[in-house]
């Protein structure tokens, strides 16, 4: 590097200044199709990644000012770990000294119709004591209609609906004349009127007297939930310890905060959130490759600019913050681009998909936009810093540019490449990395081993370039123009890591998300292979869950198995259990288990035999994570919380073992499994939830359904009859995958943006390789090859970067697909899967690659080999 000595009074550093100015400005507005392409990548990046925060946020924020108004602001909450609380518990609750309120509350999940044909609405009904909503949760107090009963609230089979619900039943303006809507829960449907409404916003919804609901879904001496005001003074944990050491105090009885419920779903959703985000800024991360391209581009084509710069007394600090300015006012105009974007386009997904972009955490809930002025900082901080980013190498070469070589035309040559250990030691971090456990439930540790790994593996890119092409020499070896291209290829590493460094981040990560992706949905297939063996399965229509749905008594089950088309039945019962108040409740899967559990059970590993006086449970592998349930251990937490307050007292408590673990990939909050006999013998409840059929030999599906109903309206009644839904094992799992699809459709679409923006950043980078070259193709000319012959050494070039930068990438995306696959999925969702690796899929992909870059230098190289590229050699004459 040469310093130039010539001293500069303040009229020549003026002048200087205005033409670094100038230099600057007109390099970004006479070239606007190479500043724009650099705009775009970091727009957006920013805009996706500020989106997906901007959709978050807004429906978390929507949930948590829904459940605020629905169970207003109690101080401590009382709810049974599995089944209902008794009515009995209220009385002596509110007798206590330190509560100075208490609330009954009644919760009963239904179906609601507001005409015949009408596609049925989901809709929660509360229950609660009218006289004490004002102050307990005043956003549910009820309004009569005009000229309605003031005392409408406490009429039997009343209710009045939140605005939700109105609009979800197509009722409109609706008045005291108003028709019966029908209330399916399980198998009975129960006409009500709609005495008026509520202001609580969130999903439909419908509140009544508690006594009315009681009567109407046969819950006498049943409660959800008990909400405590507490007197001055008095704090939650004094209340819980005292209410717990009352003599007879049931167990099964969970103190609860208010904040409980958005704590669930936020623990819930979080690792979607931070997965969706952290996939929205891998466009980020591409783009960041294309300013690098970009600028890489400018900086070569104005290599003799920099040295007339340097020339004229500018030094190489200012050469250098030229460029990181030029930079600098990309990532900007791209970073206030991409909030505009953002914005725009969470607007639309809120709008068109509501806030849970496919995760299904915020079903029904159509929350407005949040827009935070932090984030909008924060996200444009990022796209300028990873334009920086993109732009510091190229500055680096312009601050070290020789003025005499680089005017002479000599400031081209090959540069040393980063050495090797340098990425070897950033893989090894990686691997060390993707060890560690998950910091706060999120696998940080495993984001940045990703990272890392793709940036050791471009840093090793020019030593696979001089391993792999030495290797092809000797098939060059008779070919004069393949000899040429490959032997340029092979000792121009540097040039070769610059241009083929967007292949491999682009490929890298396509193929990363392609295998994460394929090997899920793969896992998911065979796991629904192995929880649906029966060929048709029955149930009450309408998607209850837990107890709600158990409808079928013994009599009919066996009855069922009594019928001519039917070879086989199964019972299947659905419960749930409040293991902890934060988190969302287990599932509690009760089926036929002896003999082999495998059969029934897609078990990690061999079950565990049941010590004799143990109960024998399979727990999944979110349990073994949340929980710290252990396979071949007693689990003891799940012994004290599995009686429900009614029936304490009434029978010992079991002893669980934890005989093995399964995979479940649709309760991300975990579940347990059990044999139905022990659930039976535990709860005294034989009920089942749905019926898994085997139809006889040479009997088809429709006499089986025709039978089966015709049993139920002898056995439970013909309406109880009309509520039943037949659903074969192939609608279950064309749904459910279906489902998996859309869960992942946002997956897709940034995994294309991040591609789209990794192919321009390749065509940029040949171009700048190319472009640079324009007196070296002018010399070749001078030397007897043709047009023809230059073009052909110039796309061999390109086929040999893009294969290695294929070869790389796809190594490199196998490598951080295996880290997604075993760690940030483990870690984010608490379930396992095996890696699949479509090949496929990856082939055609890399081919593309190749392909794209090949033409690219094609099309590069018809550019600067043209008659320009002859007349520049005379600039060494």
């Amino acid at each position: 590097m040469q310093r130039n000595s010539t001293r500069r009074g303040p009229h020549n550093r003026g002048m200087l200044t205005a033409l670094l100015r100038t230099f600057s400005w007109r390099a970004l507005r006479h070239h606007p199709w190479r500043s724009a392409a650099a705009v775009a990548a970091v727009m957006l990046g920013v805009a996706l990644g500020f989106a997906v925060h901007v959709i978050n946020a807004s429906a978390l924020d929507e949930f948590s000012q829904a459940v605020r108004a629905v169970n207003g602001q109690p101080d401590l909450e009382l709810r049974a770990t599995r089944g209902a609380l008794p009515e009995s518990l209220y009385g002596e609750v509110a007798r206590q000294p330190q509560v100075r309120l208490a609330s009954p509350w009644l919760e009963v999940p239904v179906r609601a119709t507001a005409t015949s044909g009408q596609t049925p609405v989901a809709l929660r009904v509360l229950g609660a004591d009218a006289l004490l909503l004002p102050a307990m949760a005043p956003a549910l107090a009820p309004r009569a209609y005009d000229g309605a009963d003031r005392l409408a609230m406490l009429a039997p089979a009343s209710v009045f609906l939140n605005p939700a619900a109105q609009q979800a039943l197509g009722l409109g303006t609706i008045d005291a004349q108003t028709p019966a809507i029908t209330l399916q829960a399980g198998l009975a449907a129960h006409p009500v009127r709609v005495a008026g409404t509520v202001a609580a916003g969130g999903a439909p919804l419908a509140v009544m007297d508690i006594g009315a609901a009681q009567d109407l879904f046969g819950r006498t001496g049943q409660l959800t939930r008990i909400d405590l005001r507490l007197q001055p003074g008095s704090t939650p944990a004094s209340v819980q310890q005292a209410l717990a050491a009352l003599p007879g105090w049931p167990a099964g009885v969970q103190f609860a905060a208010p904040q409980d419920d958005v704590q669930r779903v936020d623990s819930l959703s979080r690792a979607y959130r931070v997965n969706l985000t952290v996939l929205a800024l891998v466009a980020l991360f591409t783009g960041g490759f294309l300013v690098y391209s970009v600028l890489a581009l400018s900086v070569a084509q104005r290599a003799p600019q920099f040295a007339l710069l340097a020339v004229l007394g500018t030094t190489p600090r200012e050469r250098q913050a030229l460029v990181l300015l030029e930079s600098c006012a990309l990532g900007l105009i791209g970073s206030v681009a991409g909030i505009a974007l953002g914005t725009a386009l969470a607007a639309l997904a809120l709008t068109l998909l509501g806030g849970d972009l496919g995760g299904g955490y915020f079903t029904g809930a159509q929350p407005a936009l949040q827009w935070s002025t932090p984030a909008a900082l924060l996200y444009g901080l990022l796209g300028v810093a990873a334009a920086l980013i993109g732009g510091w190498w190229p500055a680096r070469h312009a601050q070290h540019l020789p003025p005499a070589q680089t005017l002479k035309g000599l400031g081209a040559q090959a540069g040393r490449g980063a050495r090797a250990w340098i990425g070897l030691v950033l893989i090894a971090a990686s691997a060390l990395l993707a060890k560690l456990p998950p910091i706060f439930g999120i696998p940080l540790a495993a984001y940045v081993a990703v990272g890392l790994l793709l940036i050791g593996g471009i840093a090793l890119l020019p030593w696979l370039v001089q391993a792999l092409l030495a290797r092809l020499q000797p098939l060059a070896a008779g070919h004069a123009l393949a000899l040429l291209a490959l032997e340029r290829a092979r000792r121009m590493r540097a040039s070769a890591a610059v241009a083929v460094g967007g292949v491999v981040a682009a490929l890298s990560l396509a193929v990363a998300l392609t295998v994460m992706v394929g090997s899920f949905r793969g896992s998911v297939s065979q796991w629904l292979d192995s929880v649906l063996p029966a060929p048709l399965y029955l149930r009450a229509a309408g998607g209850a869950s837990g107890d709600e749905a158990a409808v079928f008594p013994p009599d009919f089950v066996h009855a069922v198995a009594r019928l001519p088309a039917v070879a086989r039945v199964q019972a299947l019962r659905t419960s749930s259990l409040q293991l902890a108040p934060d988190r969302a409740p287990v599932a509690l899967l009760a089926r036929p288990l002896e003999g082999d559990p495998a059969r029934a059970l897609p078990l990690v590993d061999p079950a565990r035999p049941v010590p004799p006086g143990r109960v024998g449970v399979y727990v999944s592998e979110a349990v073994v994570d949340l929980y710290g349930a252990r396979p071949g251990a007693d689990w003891p937490r799940l012994s004290e919380v599995f009686r429900p307050p009614a029936q304490s007292g009434k029978a010992p408590a079991a002893t669980f073992f934890v005989a093995g673990v399964w995979r479940d990939y649709v309760r991300q909050h975990g579940a347990i499994a059990l044999d139905l006999q022990d659930f039976a013998r535990l709860t005294g409840d034989a009920r089942a939830s749905d019926l898994a059929l085997w139809p006889a030999p040479g009997s088809e599906a429709g006499a089986l359904r025709s039978e089966v109903l015709e049993q139920a309206r002898e056995s439970l009644g013909a309406s109880a009859a009309d509520a039943l839904e037949f659903t074969s094992a192939d609608a279950i799992r064309a749904r459910s995958l279906a489902i998996f699809d859309r869960s992942f459709a946002v997956t897709y679409w940034l995994q294309a943006v991040a591609i789209g923006i990794g192919l321009f950043g390749v065509a940029a980078s040949f171009s700048a390789q190319v472009l640079a070259r324009r007196k070296e193709f002018g010399l070749l000319a001078h030397l007897g090859l043709t047009r023809r012959q230059i073009l052909a050494v110039v796309a061999g070039e390109g086929a040999a970067w893009t294969a290695v930068g294929a070869v790389a990438g796809t190594l490199l995306g196998l490598a951080v697909a295996a880290v997604l696959v075993h760690v940030v999925n483990p870690q984010s969702f608490h379930w396992t899967m095996d890696l699949a690796v479509p090949w496929p899929r990856l082939g055609a992909l890399a081919l593309a690659v190749v392909a794209v870059g090949s033409l690219t230098a094609w099309l590069a190289g018809r550019l600067a080999a043209g008659r320009d590229a002859v007349m520049a050699v005379k600039e060494d004459w």
